[in-house]
C-alpha cells in the first residue's frame, strides 16, 4: 500500500505540474503527461498484458488499458493519466478496505500457539503443540497462550479469553476447571493435564473456520462473479460498436468524436464497483461477527442468516445452563444448614450430577468417619446411617414405600425428599437454571420480528413447559428423544416460506444431527460438543443466546448494504452509459462513474466492520 501510495502522489504530482504549467513547445507537456501515466499505469498495463497472454482478456486491466492507450491516440493526454491515476486511487481503497476487514478477521490467528511447556521425564521442555499427546502436563507461565485444551490440575489464574469470546474481562480459573487452548495465561504459573490433542483442540478449530469462510460464497457474490463474466465482453462489444457503425452510417459524423465516446463507455463499464465491494460487504460482516466471538463460516451462511424467520432452540446447555443447582432448601424441625449437611452426607459416595449439586450446595468438607453405611436403592434413592440418625433421601415413591408422611413439592425441577429416623425433614429442590440472557433473547427475537420461536426438549412435559413459559416461547416439544428432534424440525422446514429459514439452536451431540438439517445451524461453542461445533453453520463462543440477535442484527446489515451498493453501482453506471453513449458525458464523468463509485462503495461496505459490542 505504501509503494502504491508513493507512485500515485509522484504521478499526481507531475500531471498537476503539467496541468498548470504550460511550455511553448506542447510536445514537452505531453512527455510530462505520459510520464505520469507509466508511473501510475505501468501494473496495469502489465496486468493486462499477462492476463491476455493467459486467456483472460476481459477484465477491469484490460478496460483500463484500451481506455487510456485509446484516449493518448485521439490527443486526450490530461484525460487519459487522470483514468488512470483515479483508478489507482479507487485501487487503493480497495486495498485499504480490505486490509482492514482482514486484520479483523486475522487477529484471531494471533491465538495460534508456538509452543507448549510439556513436563517429560522429571523436567520440562519446549516442544511443538503438535507433539503434546493426550494426557501429559503442560504449565503456562504469565503471559503464554494456551497451547492445548485440558484441565487445570495444580494452581490458580486469570485467563485473557477475548480472541475466543470478544469477552474483554478476564475469567478466573481454578482446579479442575476445564481450559481452552487460544486463551493467554495473565497471572500465576498453572499446570494443565491435556485432554485433547492438537489437532482437535478449540484453537485448532477456530483457526480451520476462519481459514476456510471465504470458500462458501454467497448467492449474492456468485451473481456477481457471474454478471462479471458476461457483462464485461459484453460492453466491449458495444464500444466497437459505438466507435465504428456511427460514423460510417451517420453522414458527417467525426470518427475521432464517436471513438472519444466508446473510451467513456469503457471507462464506465467496468464493474468493480459490484466486484469489490460485495465480497468485502460479506468479508467484512464475517469479521465484524468474530469482534463479537461469532464465528460465521461461510458468507452462504451470513447471508440466510438474514432472512431466518423460525429459531428452534434446544433446552439444556442453550437456554439453560446445563448445571443442576440447588434452587430451594425447606426444612422441617431442623435448620436448613442441618439438612443440606445430612443430605450431602448421604451423597458423599454417590457421582450422580444431583449428588454433585448437593454436595456443591453443602460446600464444606465431608468427614467420612460420620458416615457409618450408605446404599443406593435403584429407582428411588439412598439409605444412609449417618452418626446415630438413618437418613432416607429421595422421590416421592421412596417415601411412601417406607410409609413417610411428607409434603408434596409442586415446584419445577428434581425433588430430593428427606427422612430422618422415619420422620420428614423436608426436601431439597434441584433444577436445571435458565441462562441470565435467555429471556433478553427471545424479547429481542420477537422485536426483531422472527414469526417464530420454538424450544425442543427430552425433558418431561412439566419442566420443558415451565422454562417455555418463563421465557415466553410461542411453541414447546417435550419428551423427545434424537430423532424426534429431527422429525419436528423437518416439519418446521416444511411450514416455512419460500424465501425464509429456519435456524437451529443447540450445543449437545445429541443436536447434531438436527444442527446439519436447519438451514442454518447454530452451535454453543464455548462449551458445547465438537461434532455439534463440526456439523454448525454459525458458533458462538460466549455461549450466550443473546448472541444471536446480534449476529442477525449484523446479518440484516451487511445485507442492506450490499443491496445499497448493488442498487447505487447500477443506477449511475446506467445512467453514465447512457450519457457517454449519446455524448453528453466527458471522460471525467466516466471517471466518477468508474472510480468515484467504487470509493462510495467501498467506504459503505466498511459500515460493516463497526460492531458494537
Amino acid at each position: 500500500m505504501k509503494k502504491r501510495l508513493r507512485k500515485i502522489i509522484f504521478s499526481a504530482i507531475l500531471y498537476l505540474f503539467s496541468m498548470c504549467v504550460k511550455f511553448d513547445n506542447i510536445f514537452i507537456n505531453n512527455i510530462l503527461f505520459f510520464i505520469s501515466y507509466i508511473i501510475v499505469g505501468y501494473e496495469i498495463l502489465r496486468k493486462a498484458v499477462r492476463n491476455i497472454l493467459r486467456g483472460k482478456v476481459f477484465d477491469e486491466n484490460f478496460l483500463m488499458s484500451v481506455a487510456t492507450i485509446g484516449a493518448f491516440g485521439i490527443g486526450e493526454f490530461p484525460e487519459a493519466v487522470a483514468v488512470m491515476l483515479f483508478y489507482q486511487i479507487g485501487e487503493l481503497f480497495q486495498s485499504y478496505a480490505v486490509d482492514k476487514s482482514r486484520k479483523s478477521i486475522t487477529s484471531l490467528m494471533d491465538i495460534r500457539p508456538d509452543y507448549a511447556n510439556v513436563y517429560r521425564n522429571g523436567k520440562e521442555e519446549k516442544v511443538d503443540p503438535d507433539e503434546v499427546q493426550i494426557g501429559e502436563i503442560i504449565i503456562i507461565k504469565p503471559g503464554e497462550k494456551v497451547p492445548l485444551d485440558g484441565y487445570l490440575i495444580e494452581g490458580k489464574t486469570n485467563l485473557d479469553t477475548k480472541a475466543l469470546t470478544g469477552e474483554s474481562l478476564p475469567r478466573e480459573v481454578e482446579e479442575n476447571d476445564e481450559i481452552l487452548s487460544g486463551s493467554i495465561n495473565l497471572s500465576g504459573v498453572i499446570k494443565l493435564q491435556v485432554t485433547k490433542q492438537f489437532g482437535e483442540s478449540t484453537v485448532s478449530k477456530i483457526l480451520d473456520l476462519v481459514e476456510n469462510a471465504s470458500s462458501k460464497k454467497s448467492k449474492s457474490e456468485n451473481f456477481i462473479t457471474k454478471f462479471a463474466k458476461y457483462y464485461t465482453p459484453i460492453v466491449v462489444i458495444i464500444a466497437v460498436i459505438i466507435a465504428i457503425i456511427p460514423p460510417i452510417i451517420i453522414k458527417d459524423a467525426s470518427f475521432i468524436d464517436w471513438l472519444y465516446r466508446a473510451l467513456s463507455f469503457l471507462v464506465v463499464s467496468c464493474p468493480c464497483a459490484l466486484v469489490i465491494s460485495i465480497p468485502l460487504s460479506f468479508f467484512g460482516g464475517i469479521g465484524g461477527a468474530s469482534k463479537m466471538g461469532i464465528l460465521i463460516k461461510g458468507s452462504n451462511y451470513l447471508e440466510a442468516l438474514s432472512k431466518t424467520e423460525t429459531v428452534v432452540f434446544d433446552k439444556t446447555g442453550t437456554l439453560t445452563e446445563g448445571v443442576f443447582e440447588v434452587q430451594k432448601v425447606e426444612a422441617i424441625g431442623i435448620s436448613q444448614e442441618e439438612l443440606l449437611k445430612i443430605s450431602a452426607y448421604s451423597e458423599y459416595y454417590s457421582n450422580h450430577p444431583i449428588s454433585k449439586s448437593v454436595k456443591k450446595a453443602y460446600g464444606k468438607e465431608i468427614d467420612e468417619k460420620q458416615i457409618i453405611e450408605t446404599k443406593e436403592l435403584s429407582g428411588l434413592g439412598i439409605f444412609a446411617k449417618i452418626e446415630e440418625k438413618e437418613v432416607l433421601i429421595g422421590n416421592e415413591k421412596l417415601m411412601n414405600e417406607n410409609q413417610i408422611k411428607f409434603t408434596r413439592c409442586e415446584e419445577v425441577g428434581t425433588v430430593l425428599y428427606v427422612a430422618i429416623n422415619k420422620k420428614y425433614a423436608g426436601y431439597i429442590l434441584i433444577a436445571d437454571k435458565i441462562k441470565e440472557d435467555s429471556e433478553k433473547a427471545i424479547k429481542d427475537l420477537k422485536k426483531m420480528n422472527i414469526k417464530r420461536t420454538v424450544m425442543l426438549t427430552g425433558d418431561r412435559k412439566k419442566v420443558g413447559e415451565a422454562v417455555s413459559q418463563k421465557l415466553n416461547i410461542d411453541n414447546v416439544y417435550t419428551e423427545l428423544l434424537p430423532d424426534g428432534k429431527v422429525q419436528k424440525v423437518e416439519e418446521l422446514l416444511k411450514e416455512k416460506s419460500d424465501k425464509g429459514k429456519v435456524a437451529f439452536v443447540g450445543d449437545g451431540i445429541n443436536d447434531a444431527p438436527v444442527l446439519a438439517l436447519a438451514d442454518i445451524g447454530i452451535a454453543m461453542g464455548g462449551l458445547g460438543a465438537d461434532s455439534a461445533i463440526e456439523a454448525a453453520d454459525i458458533v458462538i463462543m460466549t455461549d450466550e443466546p443473546s448472541k444471536i440477535v446480534n449476529a442477525i442484527k449484523l446479518s440484516k446489515k451487511t445485507m442492506r448494504i450490499v443491496n445499497e451498493n448493488i442498487i447505487f453501482a447500477i443506477f449511475v453506471k446506467i445512467a453514465v452509459l447512457m450519457l457517454s453513449a449519446l455524448g453528453l458525458s466527458t471522460m471525467w464523468e466516466a471517471v466518477f462513474a468508474d472510480v468515484g463509485v467504487s470509493v462510495i462503495a467501498i467506504i459503505n461496505a466498511l459500515r460493516v466492520l463497526n460492531v458494537k459490542k
